[in-house]
């Protein structure tokens, strides 16, 4: 497909710069890496109350560039794009240098029609340039998930058409080079595997996950599907190169389900990745709708933020104020609940920073970023937040 450059969006802020203001802070960040970690904001939505809600002159969709080898992590840019909150949490990536990421679920609120549309275009954002440029690569479809591999490179895009964009990424730029259809209906979350030789793709609406082989920059489908609970929506992938994990989104992730949903019980799905065939080793109960997954970059921990009814109604017998954030521990290759904790209303994505220490979880309603404590298993709100403009609704690191 061809790519179109946009233009840089107008007023982009830059909260901090991409270097540190200090000496002392730059003597620090000399001795460890940055850990880059980027969040999407969806500024005109809002949920009050379990319903959707657009505001009247919102403020612009944003994304966020925070350097996590700090505690608390350090806002490093806020750059206007557009995005939004439909779909999973995972439309948003860096590259492990920091220097572009990639923005997927484009939606804008048509106020005359009353409507929500979801554009078909893959933003491309230079964090190098000053200020920051955003340009857009024109997709035919709507953007989902993304992935980039670890040599900052190879990114892959799902649609709500069942198709993979295969995109290369050289400098600054990005271009479409291939695609890939997996299915006809939504793919959600994609990860690659640590070595990058295979990626994971979620089948949202036609279930199951699905392998890809990655050789030299060519992406193909193996054929082969993994299980996964109702509605596979995020994955991650553990850089010890042994796990993955599927968060499994139940009835409500299906397209138009009619039913009326009270808050029942879903799942997450266990992946040993350590061997090929790749096998769903593990189904684990957890409250509903996971919407956010994420397992340590050690391969020890699994962190889940799910919702459990803070989505629903206040009629809704299954409604609760908060969600939860669960912790699990991988233990001889099974994984067990050790701890959990409050989480946010109708929150969202749900990163590890990179030394595996603590969780970052967005808290779309409160417009913020939560931050938690790993404490050895015990899970710990440190009560630390960072105030973000717009709802936080995607989340995810530098490839690891």
């Amino acid at each position: 497909m061809k790519s179109t450059s946009g233009t840089p969006s107008t007023s982009l802020r830059v909260l901090a710069g991409l270097t540190l203001a200090t000496a002392f802070g730059a003597a620090v960040h000399a001795a460890q890496a940055a850990d880059w970690i980027v969040s999407g904001n969806d500024g005109k939505y809002q949920r009050v109350e379990g319903r959707d809600t657009y505001l009247t002159n919102p403020p612009p969709d944003t994304l966020t560039l925070l350097d996590a080898s700090y505690f608390p992590p350090q806002v490093k840019a806020t750059v206007e794009v557009e995005n939004g909150i439909q779909g999973p949490p995972q439309a948003v990536a860096v590259t492990p240098d920091g220097a572009l990421a990639l923005v997927a679920a484009p939606t804008r609120y048509d106020e005359a029609a009353k409507k929500l549309v979801m554009d078909p275009f893959l933003q491309v954002v230079d964090l190098h340039a000053t200020p920051p440029a955003v340009t857009r690569v024109d997709l035919g479809m709507h953007p989902q998930g993304i992935a980039i591999d670890r040599s900052g490179h190879l990114a892959l895009v799902t649609g709500v058409d069942g198709r993979v964009a295969v995109v290369q990424i050289d400098g600054n730029s990005a271009r479409i080079v291939d695609w890939l259809k997996l299915g006809e209906k939504r793919l959600a979350g994609v990860s690659f595997t640590h070595d990058g030789r295979h990626a994971l793709v979620s089948l949202r609406d036609e279930q199951g996950v699905a392998v890809l082989d990655v050789n030299d920059g060519h992406v193909s489908d193996t054929g082969v599907r993994l299980s996964s609970g109702v509605a596979p929506y995020t994955i991650d992938v553990s850089s010890d190169g042994k796990w993955a994990v599927v968060s499994d989104v139940g009835l409500a992730g299906l397209p138009n389900y009619a039913g009326k949903l009270a808050g029942d019980a879903d799942a997450i799905t266990l992946i040993d990745v350590s061997h090929e065939p790749f096998r769903a080793v593990q189904h684990l109960t957890v409250p509903s709708l996971p919407e956010g997954v994420a397992i340590s970059p050690d391969g020890r921990w699994i962190g889940v933020q799910a919702m459990d009814g803070s989505n629903l109604t206040p009629d809704n017998p299954g409604r609760h104020a908060r969600g939860k954030v669960v912790l699990f521990e991988i233990r001889n290759g099974v994984a067990h609940q050790v701890s959990e904790a409050p989480g946010g209303e109708a929150a969202q994505g749900i990163v590890f920073t990179a030394d595996s220490k603590y969780l970052i979880v967005q808290f779309n309603v409160e417009h913020q970023l939560a931050l938690y404590a790993v404490n050895g298993g015990h899970l710990r709100d440190t009560g630390r937040r960072i105030e973000i403009k717009g709802g936080p609704s995607s989340l995810r690191t530098t490839p690891r």
